[in-house]
């Protein structure tokens, strides 16, 4: 993590505060280890599951349990052995924040890294005058009472008053920092073993080795069931040879296991299975666009709608990415992404919707249903799995450049910019008609800047830019972001805020959003279609997701708990799991997906796992193929380990 602003508050407030009942010692710890953990090394993945879930059951009796405020999200972290600033805590922790939840918690301490033993001591040297390793005591009380996050007057004395590192006035930062490095090592010690001790929270551990188990020879793989295993595939897999995670799962005492094995074929998702209806073009036709938004904790959100159909009538829906301009020789990666469409009927009122259809059928981009639909109010839920609509973990050097200045002084846009924020108006012009709609443009706003546009700025709006039937024209929309830059003096701060919001970076790249354009076209009336939200691709859908798989995929029962299933979903594109706890307890599943062979899943994990609570279902992982060019198969284990 970058140490930045008053970063020595943040570090001592972690030292003094109550975290743990481990205390300051020169003796340096490490999480223990069992024999068998010694046989069969953890991976990394492993270690980290563990110890996250360590840091949020110190907090928590239960990963089930939500964090509901920054103070609790600033002690797990602390815990975690984070040294977080109010700055990081505000990053994760929005006024529009509610709650967040075990894997946000995970997520979170993959981007922020634990503080080195050298970043602390180039913190604590900027104090040092001398260069001598001290700081004298009214430095350190002038810092860190009157800069940056200020500790109060009671904090620094409990820091002054430490005997191990404070002596003749001065304090001794070199052996503070060591015994900083010591305690979250004690303290992270202290929680594993605590979960070492309790047999039941033991069962919780992600990837820890419970004694006990029985010794297996390390060779041996779980098999798959026979019933859809190929004689191909146990090929395949007993020549993967030694896969360290795989072996570790089999030798783990789980309580129960079952294994789902796939093969699909190379191409197999460009076989036309979707086709129009004879006479479409007799038929009845509106369009939608709309998008799906990366957020920064990996979140998706979109557009969510509203149809009508006024009489009984075969309908034909269709999703697509949207086809903007693409600059020559640079890949589109949007265009890529998978999108899905699901049809819930409104039945009585917008809480209780059914679900009627999800468009599964694919002809290229283009996913489709044909179906007959009675009359009545519909809602349209768009969907993508998340396997390639994710953050990109390469970052972009290159800057570019937005606006410059003629040699008279006056302000323009860059040619790239200017077709950067054509296509921005042609995603957010939802109905296509060429002009923004209030409506429309308060979309932009509220995903920009957090604020709808009301009637009274609207109208200035329409006094001086463009726009033609009490519309803003393409032309307006550029001249509203010129005056954007004008009013900062040429300064694109908040144009970068605009840009990145919808999905760019800092090359003008789309990368972090997927346009896509609704076709719904209806034999005997006109159907009628509004965006009404924006919102996070969960809730109806996650229960629509459910359903969906619950209904049309295989489903395995693990052996010897009938109340839990595993419920798979197959098309061409992808491969759907959901788990079914009809218990009255909770449960916890791990999933081991290392022998898959040219997949990738929504989680961006081949070994995690989820806790499902009781009588409940959930969307365990969404898997497609890295390249569809080239057979996949898809061989996972389900594991009961609580």
């Amino acid at each position: 993590m970058v140490i930045r602003e008053r970063p020595r508050s943040v570090q001592l407030r972690m030292a003094i505060s109550p975290r743990s009942d481990a205390t300051f010692s020169s003796q340096k710890s490490t999480p223990s280890e069992s024999p068998r953990t010694k046989k069969f090394p953890l991976t990394e993945e492993e270690i980290f599951y563990m110890n996250c879930r360590a840091a949020y059951l110190t907090v928590f009796k239960s990963s089930l349990e939500n964090i509901i405020s920054k103070d609790q999200l600033y002690l797990a972290l602390q815990h975690a052995g984070r040294n977080p600033s109010q700055k990081t805590i505000n990053k994760y922790w929005t006024p529009q924040t509610a709650k967040l939840n075990f894997d946000d918690f995970c997520i979170i301490l993959r981007k922020e890294k634990p503080t080195s033993k050298a970043e602390l001591l180039k913190s604590f040297k900027q104090l040092d005058v001398n260069d001598d390793g001290y700081i004298l005591h009214t430095d350190l009380y002038k810092f860190l009472t009157k800069r940056g996050e200020k500790m109060t007057r009671e904090e620094v004395n409990a820091v002054i008053n430490l005997a191990d590192v404070n002596a003749d006035g001065k304090f001794d930062y070199i052996k503070f920092c060591k015994l900083y490095m010591t305690t979250n090592e004690q303290c992270l010690k202290t929680t594993l073993e605590k979960l070492e001790v309790d047999s039941k929270l033991m069962r919780h551990q992600f990837g820890n080795h419970i004694e006990g188990s029985p010794e297996r020879d390390p060779s041996q793989v779980p098999k798959p069931s026979p019933k859809i295993i190929r004689k191909t595939d146990q090929e395949t897999f007993s020549n993967k040879g030694d896969t360290r995670s795989s072996l570790l799962s089999a030798t783990r005492k789980f309580k129960t296991s079952v294994s789902f094995t796939i093969t699909m074929g190379a191409n197999g998702n460009r076989n036309s299975k979707l086709t129009e209806p004879n006479l479409i073009k007799d038929w009845q036709h509106v369009q939608s666009k709309g998008c799906f938004f990366l957020e920064e904790d990996g979140e998706i959100i979109s557009h969510q709608y509203r149809m009508q159909i006024a009489q009984r009538s075969m309908v034909y829906l269709t999703i697509k990415p949207l086809n903007l301009n693409q600059v020559e020789g640079k890949p589109s990666p949007w265009l890529s992404v998978d999108t899905a469409l699901y049809i819930l009927k409104e039945n009585e009122s917008q809480a209780n919707l059914q679900l009627v259809c999800f468009t599964e059928l694919r002809n290229r981009e283009v996913f489709g249903w044909t179906g007959e639909l009675g009359p009545g109010i519909y809602w349209l839920i768009p969907s993508t799995t998340g396997c390639r609509l994710r953050k990109k973990i390469k970052p972009v050097t290159d800057e570019a450049q937005l606006v410059y200045r003629d040699e008279t002084g006056e302000l323009f846009l860059t040619k790239e910019f200017k077709s950067t924020l054509s296509d921005i108006f042609e995603v957010i012009d939802l109905d296509g008609n060429g002009l923004l709609s209030l409506e429309e443009y308060n979309f932009f706003e509220l995903r920009t800047s957090g604020e709808k546009c009301d009637e009274d700025a609207w109208a200035v709006c329409r006094e001086n830019f463009d726009t033609k039937r009490n519309e803003l024209t393409r032309q307006g929309f550029m001249d509203l972001n010129l005056m954007e830059a004008n009013d900062r003096e040429g300064d694109p701060c908040d144009l970068w805020v605009t840009l990145h919001s919808m999905g760019y970076n800092k090359a003008l790249e789309l990368t972090e959003a997927c346009p896509f354009v609704i076709d719904i076209y209806a034999e005997k009336c006109k159907p009628k279609i509004k965006a009404v939200h924006m919102e996070a691709c969960s809730g109806q859908l996650e229960k629509a997701i459910c359903k969906s798989v619950l209904s049309n995929g295989d489903a395995k029962v693990m052996d010897g708990y009938e109340n839990i299933i595993v419920h798979t979903y197959s098309c061409d594109t992808w491969i759907t799991s959901v788990i079914e706890n009809k218990s009255d307890e909770k449960v916890i599943i791990h999933i081991n997906n290392e022998l898959s062979k040219n997949c990738v899943n929504n989680r961006g994990l081949n070994i995690f796992a989820v806790e499902v609570g009781p009588k409940s279902t959930m969307v365990c992982q969404h898997v497609m193929p890295l390249n569809e060019r080239q057979e996949w198969i898809y061989y996972c284990i389900y594991s009961l380990i609580s």
